[in-house]
C-alpha cells in the first residue's frame, strides 16, 4: 500500500550542503562527461545527502535510509514529472516504467499476474534453447581462434529470447528495427538530459537530424508491434508468450482488456527492459568474470557438481548458489539502471535535511552500491557478499528499484541471467583481449561503451 504524502518538515531543517555551479552549461557538462564520478565524488564530499543548484534544485540521495524514504516509505511524495521520464514517454508511451497515478496502479494489478514465477516454466526452455544455437556458432568461433564481443552478442542472445518470449517468432530483420530503435531512444534522451538543450526542452516536433532520426526508428518500433498486436488478434491461435498473456489479462474490476495503444506501450517497455538490461548484466559478468579467475573456477566446478555437463533448468536454479551470488554481486557492482530520478511533490526531510517542492531527486544503486558504510572493499569483486546467511542491509542493495515500482520482471530478468550464465560457462571459458578498454557508458542504462572483447576457450568434453 502506498505509504500517505510527507507531513510538515521539520522545523529549520537545513537544506542539503552542495556546490554551486557558475552556470548550468558547466553542471550539464560535468553530467555529460563522467556522471558515475560526478555521483562518486558528491557522495565523499558532501555526505549521504547533498544538492546541485542549477535550474532547478537536484538533491542525490545516496544513504540507504534515504534510497527507502524516497522509493517506499513515502513514495506518493515522489513521483516521475522528471525530465527523463518524459522522454522516456516519447519512446515507451504509458507503460508501466513510465506512467503514474490511478492508470499506473491499474495496469501494474492487471500485468503483474503475467510475470508470476510459475508462468516462467517455459520461458526457461527458450532462453536455454537460444543459448545453446548461440553456441554453435561460438564452438566454430573458439576452434577457429576468432575473437568476439561478448556484449554484442549478449545483446544478439537477449533480443532473440525476448522476442520468443514475447511473440513467439524469432527476431531477424525485426531484431534490427526494435534493438535500433532502443539504442537511438537511449542516445536521444541522453542528449536531451545533458546538453544545453536540457534548459529549454526544445519540442521534439522540431525537424533537426537528431530528432527525424529518433521519430524515424520509433515509427518503425511502432509499425513492427502494432502489426503483431493486429496480426495476433485476426489470428485468434493462442500462444505461449508474454503477448498473449498480455491481451488475456482483465481487469478485476471492469473486466476489460488492454487496447491495442496500452498494449503497444506495455510490449514496448518489456521488451526495451527485457533485452537492454539483461544483456548489459550479461555483458559486465562477462567482463567481471574475465577479470578474476578465482571466481570462474568456483562458478565452473559449481555447474559441473550440480549439471554434469546437462542443460540447466529453472529447477536447477536454487541449487546453483554460487552463480546466483555471482550474478548479483555484477549487478552490484554494474546495475543496469543506474540512476534513478523523481520530483517532490511536496516538502519532505531526508536524513535531517530539507527538501524542497519541485526539487529533482536522484537515487543511484551505482553509487549506493558502492557506499563504503555497507559494503567492505566497494570496488571489489566478491560474490561471496551475497551467500546465504550474510544480511546486507535494506536498500543498500537495489538493482530493481524499490518500493511500490520494484520491477515486475524481476523474476523473469534473474531467471534469463542465471540460466545464460549457466549454459554457456560450463562449455567456456570466456578470456578478455588485451588493447581493448573496458569502460562505462552511463546512458539510461549502464553499457560497456566499447564492448567486452574475447577469446573463447572451449571447456574439455563440453561438444
Amino acid at each position: 500500500m502506498d505509504a500517505p504524502l510527507s507531513s510538515a518538515p521539520v522545523p529549520n531543517a537545513p537544506p542539503p550542503p552542495g556546490p554551486r555551479f557558475a552556470s548550468p552549461l558547466k553542471f550539464l557538462s560535468a553530467l555529460r562527461d563522467d556522471p558515475t564520478g560526478l555521483l562518486l565524488g558528491a557522495q565523499r564530499t558532501y555526505g549521504d545527502v547533498c544538492q546541485y543548484r542549477v535550474a532547478r534544485r537536484m538533491v542525490f540521495v545516496f544513504h540507504p535510509d534515504g534510497v527507502q524514504r524516497v522509493l517506499q516509505d513515502n513514495n506518493r511524495n515522489y513521483g516521475k514529472r522528471t525530465l527523463g521520464y518524459q522522454k522516456l514517454k516519447l519512446a515507451l508511451g504509458e507503460g508501466l516504467l513510465t506512467s503514474e497515478g490511478d492508470f499506473w496502479l491499474k495496469q501494474r494489478r492487471i500485468i503483474q499476474p503475467a510475470f508470476h514465477r510459475d508462468k516462467l516454466r517455459h520461458f526457461g526452455e527458450v532462453m536455454t534453447g537460444s543459448v545453446e544455437e548461440m553456441l554453435v556458432r561460438w564452438r566454430s568461433a573458439a576452434r577457429a581462434g576468432t575473437p568476439l564481443d561478448v556484449a554484442a552478442e549478449m545483446m544478439r542472445l537477449t533480443l532473440e529470447i525476448i522476442g520468443l518470449t514475447m511473440f513467439s517468432i524469432k527476431l531477424t530483420d525485426e531484431a534490427d528495427d526494435l534493438g535500433n530503435m532502443v539504442t537511438v531512444a537511449l542516445e536521444y534522451i541522453n542528449e536531451r538530459m545533458t546538453s544545453w538543450t536540457a534548459m529549454f526542452d526544445f519540442p521534439e516536433k522540431l525537424p533537426t537530424p537528431k530528432n527525424r532520426r529518433f521519430r524515424a526508428a520509433q515509427k518503425r518500433g511502432d509499425d513492427l508491434v502494432l502489426a503483431i498486436i493486429e496480426a495476433r488478434r485476426k489470428g485468434g491461435a493462442a500462444h505461449n508468450d508474454l503477448l498473449s498473456m498480455l491481451m488475456e489479462v482483465r481487469d478485476a474490476d471492469t473486466g476489460e482488456g488492454m487496447s491495442d495503444r496500452q498494449l503497444r506501450d506495455e510490449v514496448l517497455t518489456v521488451f526495451a527492459a527485457g533485452h537492454e538490461t539483461t544483456a548489459n548484466a550479461l555483458a559486465w559478468t562477462w567482463a567481471l568474470l574475465g577479470r578474476d579467475v578465482g571466481v570462474g573456477r568456483k562458478l565452473r566446478a559449481e555447474l559441473d557438481r550440480v549439471l554434469g555437463g546437462r542443460t540447466p533448468t529453472i529447477d536447477d536454479l536454487p541449487k546453483l548458489e554460487y552463480t546466483g551470488m555471482v550474478v548479483k554481486e555484477a549487478m552490484r557492482l554494474y546495475p543496469p539502471a543506474w540512476i534513478v530520478s523523481r520530483n517532490a511533490v511536496a516538502d519532505d526531510v531526508i536524513s535531517g535535511h530539507r527538501i524542497r517542492k519541485d526539487s529533482v531527486v536522484v537515487v543511484s544503486p551505482y553509487v549506493t552500491h558502492r557506499h563504503p558504510a555497507f559494503w567492505e572493499n566497494p570496488e571489489g569483486f566478491d560474490p561471496e557478499r551475497f551467500a546465504p546467511g550474510r544480511e546486507i542491509p535494506r536498500y543498500a542493495y537495489f538493482p530493481f528499484g524499490g518500493g511500490p515500482r520494484f520491477c515486475v520482471g524481476n523474476n523473469f530478468a534473474t531467471m534469463e541471467m542465471q540460466l545464460v550464465l549457466a549454459t554457456i560457462a560450463q562449455r567456456f571459458e570466456v578470456h578478455l583481449l588485451s588493447g581493448f578498454p573496458i569502460e562505462m557508458d552511463p546512458l539510461v542504462t549502464l553499457r560497456p561503451r566499447h564492448g567486452v572483447h574475447a577469446r573463447l576457450r572451449e571447456r574439455p568434453g563440453s561438444s
